[in-house]
């Protein structure tokens, strides 16, 4: 399949990267200073697009690809893709989901962890030598305290059952109650805000959840209660975020990512009631290689006219 031309519009696998080389014409976007000339140039040679969050197929890179006929997003998440415009030219989308539950799962308890007992913190006091002058001060448990989650899909479900298994109650706001689960369900973020001590944010960025957490959502949370996000930065207004951190109208955050990655308000890493992460939530060996596999798998399968593993669009 050397003769399909493919384009990486972001390196966020080597292995991929590796892979991708040795199947298809591959065309670096990321090394090139000029990406839309670059792509002018390649237009009628690029026929697949291979993305990420921070670089996908939006509309103005649908409009340079006259040729494009299919985007593999090297990620569940579709916030950076124009799917109106794919699916009104034809482009086949797919994403990787299922391949990355679990380590986003397990990242969203260790934000909850890491933010309540202060592990970072803590890491911080040992490290300077301040533990021989005294003790490190009392935290906050995890174990039974209220857990909100915003989106109860795949990755909520999973940090649902997580969550359960430190004896936490489990509540959830989604598009629509789902049958035959057992948590309790509000129609609004604002009443699950004011129902938790923990708030959870999975779900995708729409326009509609888009800052759906705003200042009165952050007020209903609370200085006793914290807000981690392992959906997207812009699920929240982030000068909200900042300043009730600051001002203390808000106990703590969890984030892994943000509204203008990798660039973070400097004022959160002065605070020790917050810990950030850069956007890592599938960042394991074992897993990018799953998403790069699927990724593969759903080109060759389209290129051999076969059903595409995990189609959008």
């Amino acid at each position: 399949m050397e003769s399909f031309g493919v384009v990486m519009m972001w390196p966020s696998s080597s292995y991929l990267v590796e892979e991708l080389n040795k199947r298809f014409k591959l065309f670096r976007c990321w090394k090139v200073p000029n990406k839309e000339e670059f792509l002018r140039e390649n237009s009628n040679s690029i026929s697949a697009l291979v993305g990420c969050p921070v670089a996908n197929a939006d509309s103005e890179t649908i409009d340079m690809l006259p040729k494009l006929e299919i985007v593999a997003s090297h990620s569940v998440g579709l916030d950076s893709i124009d799917l109106v415009k794919c699916k009104e030219k034809g482009i086949r989308v797919t994403n990787t989901p299922d391949v990355l539950t679990e380590d986003v799962a397990d990242l969203a308890i260790g934000l909850i962890i890491a933010t309540l007992r202060k592990i970072c913190v803590s890491d911080r006091y040992v490290r300077s030598g301040l533990w021989t002058k005294g003790d490190y001060k009392l935290t906050t448990k995890f174990s039974g305290k209220s857990v909100g989650i915003l989106g109860m899909g795949r990755i909520g479900s999973a940090v649902a059952k997580r969550a359960e298994a430190f004896g936490c109650p489990i509540s959830y706001c989604s598009r629509s109650e789902k049958p035959n689960l057992k948590y309790k369900y509000y129609q609004s973020v604002l009443e699950l805000a004011k129902n938790c001590q923990i708030l959870v944010i999975v779900c995708p960025l729409t326009k509609e959840t888009y800052h759906i957490i705003n200042r009165e959502v952050i007020e209903a949370v609370g200085p006793k209660g914290i807000i981690v996000n392992i959906g997207r930065g812009p699920h929240i207004d982030e000068p909200e975020l900042v300043s009730a951190l600051v001002e203390g109208r808000l106990g703590g955050a969890g984030l892994d990512v943000f509204e203008n990655e990798p660039y973070i308000p400097e004022q959160l890493f002065g605070l020790d009631n917050v810990v950030v992460l850069p956007h890592v939530g599938t960042g394991t060996w074992e897993t990018r290689k799953d998403m790069a596999d699927l990724v593969i798998g759903n080109l060759e399968a389209y290129f051999l006219k076969k059903p595409l593993l995990s189609p959008v669009v």
